[in-house]
C-alpha cells in the first residue's frame, strides 16, 4: 500500500498541471492521465512514470480503500466500488475503483468546493421554478459526467437561500457540501450512513424532510418509494442515466413489471413536475458547455405519460412547440449555442437528437449571417409570401 502522504503528493502534482482537470485516470500500461476540458492527457512529473505497472495501480487502489472491509468486499465481489477521497484544504474526489482483465484501475472525479448559483450557471427560468416547487418529483438525467450534480447543487442552493426547510440528501458519495443558510441540510453518504438507496430513502421518510435528493434512482424499490414520497407532499429530486426526456420516462417504466405499467404511468403523471436531460459538449476556445432538454408538466405531457407516445403525439414535438413556457429540446438549445458561437457546426451535428432538424436550423442561421449565398434571400421571399 502507498503511504497517504505519497498518494497526496502524486495527486497534488497532477492537480498543479492545469486548472481544467475534471478527472484523474490511473490505468496499468499508461502514465498518470488527467481529463482536461474533455480530453484525456498524459501527466508527467519527477520521478517520471511512463507506464504504470499492475502492482502500482493496485497499491494506489488499496491505499484509497484504506482498510475499509465493506469496500474491499464490494470490489472483490462486484468488480468495482465507489468512495470519496479528500486532500485537506485542496480537493475532494469521487473515486471509482474497478477491475479490468484482473487488474485494478482508478478514476477520480474532482469535485468542486464552490457551489455555483443558478445565476452563475446562467440557467433559464424553469430552474428557478423548480426551486419553488412544493411537492412532486423532478428528474435530472444524462450520461455520466454530464453535469447533473452541478445542476442539482445549484437548485438546492436556491432553496437554501430562500426556504427554512429540512433537506435530506442520499448521495454516492457526497459531492457538494451545502453550508448553513436558510435551510437545514443532512447529507448522507452511501456505505457510511446507509447501505442502499431504498433503505436510505425509507429512513428519510421518517426524518421529516420537505426536500429529498436521491443521488441515483437505480432500482425499482428506490423509484417506488420516491413516487410515494412525492405523493405524500415531499419535493423529490432524483438522477437517472437517460439520453432525453422520452428515454427518461421509458427508463422509469422499465423498472416495473408490465402488469404494473398502467398504474405507474398514472402515478408518475400525477407527481412529475420536470425532466431535465443534459449533454456536455466541447466549447469553442476550450472548456465545455451543457446542452439541456427541459420538459415540464402539462395536460398534454400527462396524457402522453399515461397513454404512451405516438408518431404525431410525442414528447419531442410537444417540448419543441412549448418553448414560450420554457420547454426546449436538445436541438433547439444546440442551435442557440451555435448561433451564439459557443459550439462548432461539427459539435452541433454530433450531439443533436434529430440531424435533419438541426441541419435545417444550421442552414438558416448561416443564411441569416450571410454565410450561404442566395439562401437568405430565398428565406426572406418565402416569409413574405
Amino acid at each position: 500500500m502507498i503511504q497517504p502522504s505519497h498518494l497526496e503528493y502524486i495527486l497534488q502534482r497532477i492537480l498543479s498541471t492545469s486548472d481544467g482537470i475534471s478527472d484523474i485516470n490511473i490505468t496499468e500500461g499508461h502514465p498518470f492521465q488527467a481529463e482536461i476540458d474533455g480530453q484525456l492527457t498524459p501527466i508527467f512529473f519527477e520521478p517520471e512514470i511512463n507506464s504504470l505497472t499492475a502492482f502500482q495501480t493496485e497499491a494506489i487502489a488499496i491505499s484509497l480503500i484504506r482498510s475499509n472491509r465493506r469496500l474491499l468486499r464490494q470490489l472483490l465481489s462486484t468488480g468495482s466500488c465507489d468512495l470519496s477521497y479528500t486532500i485537506a484544504g485542496r480537493a475532494r474526489f469521487r473515486v471509482n475503483i474497478f477491475s479490468q482483465q484482473g487488474k485494478f484501475s482508478v478514476v477520480m472525479r474532482l469535485l468542486e468546493n464552490h457551489i455555483k448559483s443558478l445565476e452563475e450557471l446562467n440557467m433559464p427560468k424553469p430552474f428557478y421554478q423548480m426551486a419553488e416547487e412544493k411537492n412532486g418529483i423532478i428528474f435530472i438525467s444524462g450520461s455520466t459526467s454530464s453535469g447533473k450534480s452541478t445542476t442539482l447543487a445549484a437548485i438546492l442552493d436556491a432553496i437554501n437561500e430562500k426556504k427554512a426547510v429540512h433537506v435530506v440528501t442520499l448521495e454516492d458519495p457526497v459531492e457538494f457540501m451545502h453550508p448553513p443558510k436558510m435551510a437545514t441540510f443532512n447529507q448522507r453518504e452511501l456505505g457510511i450512513d446507509f447501505q442502499n438507496f431504498a433503505q436510505g430513502l425509507r429512513a428519510a421518510m421518517r426524518q421529516s424532510p420537505k426536500v429529498i435528493l436521491i443521488g441515483e434512482a437505480r432500482d425499482r424499490e428506490t423509484l417506488e418509494i420516491a413516487l410515494a414520497a412525492a405523493e405524500t407532499g415531499h419535493l423529490v429530486f432524483a438522477t437517472l442515466h437517460a439520453s432525453d426526456a422520452s428515454s427518461t420516462i421509458s427508463r422509469i417504466l422499465g423498472f416495473f413489471e408490465l402488469d404494473e405499467e398502467r398504474q405507474i404511468r398514472v402515478r408518475l403523471a400525477g407527481v412529475l413536475r420536470w425532466v431535465v436531460t443534459q449533454r456536455l459538449m466541447p466549447h469553442i476556445g476550450g472548456g465545455r458547455v451543457a446542452a439541456m432538454e427541459i420538459m415540464g408538466s402539462t395536460l398534454l405531457i400527462k396524457d402522453i405519460i399515461i397513454n404512451g407516445e405516438t408518431e404525431d403525439k410525442n414528447f419531442y414535438n410537444v417540448i419543441a412547440n412549448m418553448r414560450p413556457m420554457g420547454f426546449q429540446t436538445f436541438d433547439q438549445h444546440i442551435l442557440d449555442l451555435y448561433h451564439d458561437k459557443q459550439i462548432s457546426e461539427e459539435t452541433a451535428k454530433v450531439f443533436c437528437t434529430k440531424k435533419s432538424v438541426v441541419g435545417r436550423g444550421l442552414d438558416t442561421i448561416k443564411a441569416e449571417a450571410g454565410e450561404i449565398e442566395g439562401l437568405g434571400d430565398k428565406l426572406t421571399l418565402e416569409s413574405e409570401s
